[in-house]
């Protein structure tokens, strides 16, 4: 690896890391796994050896990806999870009353993201993480000038998910 390229690679994780990491775990809902995969799609960057002409879209491209293939695992193992009682996996603790009503909201947003396509659900996540419309194309393999029209019923399904008017897309 050339100088060059590896002060060009710290740039890009001080640039895109934390961002990549957000999207992940919001997609994912599992911190621990969206810092693993965060970190492998760095280590692939790094692999590679040169940047690409859009390195964020690059690295959403292939972080989601590498959910993709997590996704499987961790279908299984939360269906394995929830045969268990929430108190005996948790612990029963003290919650304050505007805290759990915050924890309460967050659990329904994520069983709202949960219960919309993957693609809508990733425009979603990227564009919260602030990624352009272009990073947006590239990463998800869209056109970009169909992502405003995609964005647009993506939150428009959000919305009718989340206030229970519809039932979830088949």
């Amino acid at each position: 690896m050339t100088r060059l390229f590896r002060d060009e690679f710290t740039r890009v994780f001080q640039a895109h890391f934390h961002r990549l990491y957000r999207y992940l775990d919001r997609l994912s809902g599992d911190p621990d796994l969206a810092a693993d995969l965060a970190q492998e799609a760095f280590t692939k960057l790094y692999q590679r050896g040169s940047m690409p002409d859009e390195p964020g879209a690059w690295l959403a491209t292939v972080a989601t990806n590498l959910f993709r293939n997590a996704h499987g695992t961790r279908t299984r193992r939360n269906e394995l999870l929830r045969a268990a009682p929430e108190a005996a996996r948790f612990g029963d603790r003290a919650v304050e009353p505007a805290a759990a009503q915050n924890v309460e909201i967050a659990r329904d947003v994520r069983r709202t993201l949960d219960r919309m396509p993957e693609r809508e659900r990733q425009l979603l996540l990227l564009r919260a993480e602030g990624y352009s419309y272009r990073e947006m194309a590239v990463a998800l393999g869209l056109n970009e000038g169909s992502v405003g029209t995609l964005l647009a019923r993506a939150k428009q399904s959000f919305r009718e998910l989340f206030e229970g008017k519809t039932d979830a897309p088949q």
